[in-house]
């Protein structure tokens, strides 16, 4: 009778990470089945918990580094080295949204130039494979502070060197990539991100997330505007198109500017995670395989981690059943993935606040349900 349970819960944003809520709901199994094995792996989709997901999984070490924050201040930033020398970084340790209050919060004056700083940081230590998590950003610079921390320069009509924000980005007439770092052009540096909208447009970066991050509606405009000038420019000098690429948009468009300016290449965020943390062989002989995040909807079927990890599980027969923070009534669509059952944590009327405050009691209480089931008709 096999005794292995998988649990490989993304983190329930606000309320617990990955490891935090697998913990939980691992206690409640425990309670009903003690002697069974659980084996709890981190997972992300390129977004927050990323680099805790892979770090763990693989045993690697963390960098600190002393980077600009989306605003110019100086903060500590970590990325994750593995002990392959593959690098592993996400944009919102330098350059989220996390990073400034909502009084703080103004797209036209934060700067991806952190990221940048992470990046290159990565390049002196060596690292020729290099992941790059996009999810969660304060900026719409188009990665614009990224590239300058790499070398690039920007001018305006008076030949100025103009300084790294999205302000600067309506302002282009000349880029020089002379000093751009020529390490880039031999590392291998793939973007995990989930996000497929356009860098321009009523899809793209501006108009789609640029409210979240503090643009009114008469911002928003102006914002897209100076991303389809930037893009025009990009183009003209440098030969590369990326405004209508799926996810150029991500980030506030530093996915955009990791196209232009290094060989990137876009890869779903959870495809690439569960690759490099070598998930197939974690789940391998496994009896039953726990995954969940903080809420399920129609959108989770289009890639989100739940359904890469049942995807893999649903090759090999192992049923999944996906603990929640809450799920939402178009949620069924999941269901063709390979989940089997969705377990809302949430048992009773309350509100959010409450909701996260007691996540632990509740994720523990739907760990025992897990454990039940498990006892009765899976393990």
């Amino acid at each position: 009778m096999q005794k292995k349970i998988i649990l490989a819960v993304d983190s329930f944003k606000g309320s617990a990470s990955s490891l935090e809520i697998e913990s939980y709901i691992e206690t409640g199994i425990k309670e009903i089945l003690p002697d069974v094995e659980c084996v709890k792996i981190p997972i992300a989709d390129g977004g927050e918990g990323t680099v805790e997901a892979i770090v763990t999984a693989r045993k690697g070490t963390y960098k600190e580094v002393q980077v600009q924050d989306p605003l110019g201040r100086s903060i500590t930033a970590h990325y994750g080295l593995l002990p392959d020398g593959t690098a592993v970084l996400e944009m919102s340790k330098a350059s989220g949204i996390t990073l400034v209050s909502k009084e703080e919060r103004n797209p036209l004056k934060a700067s991806t130039y952190g990221t940048g700083q992470l990046l290159l940081d990565a390049l002196n230590h060596g690292a020729t494979d290099i992941y790059i998590g996009i999810g969660g950003s304060a900026t719409n610079d188009g990665g614009l502070g990224m590239v300058m921390a790499l070398g690039a320069k920007f001018y305006d009509a008076e030949n100025n060197e103009l300084p790294a924000e999205a302000a600067s980005l309506n302002k282009i007439v000349r880029v020089d990539i002379t000093d751009l770092d020529k390490r880039l052009a031999q590392v291998n540096i793939t973007i995990l991100s989930d996000v497929e909208n356009p860098l321009c447009g009523p899809y793209g970066a501006s108009h789609v997330y640029g409210g979240q991050k503090g643009a009114d509606e008469a911002m928003k405009v102006q914002l897209d505007n100076y991303l389809a000038h930037y893009a025009k420019i990009m183009k003209e000098q440098l030969g590369k198109d990326v405004a209508n690429v799926p996810g150029a948009g991500a980030a506030g468009g530093l996915g955009a500017g990791l196209l232009i300016f290094t060989p990137a290449k876009m890869q779903k965020g959870i495809d690439a995670v569960l690759d490099v943390i070598h998930m197939s062989d974690y789940i391998e002989g496994a009896g039953l395989v726990i995954t969940g995040e903080g809420r399920m909807d129609h959108q989770t079927a289009f890639g989100k981690a739940p359904v890469g990890i049942a995807m893999l599980a649903k090759e090999r027969n192992i049923p999944v059943i996906a603990v929640v923070g809450s799920v939402a009534l178009d949620a069924d669509p999941v269901y063709e993935t390979g989940i089997s059952l969705i377990i809302d944590v949430i048992n009773e009327p309350m509100g959010l606040e409450e909701a996260i405050a007691n996540v632990e009691t509740y994720a523990i209480h739907a760990g025992k349900t897990v454990g039940r089931i498990a006892k009765k008709w899976i393990l």
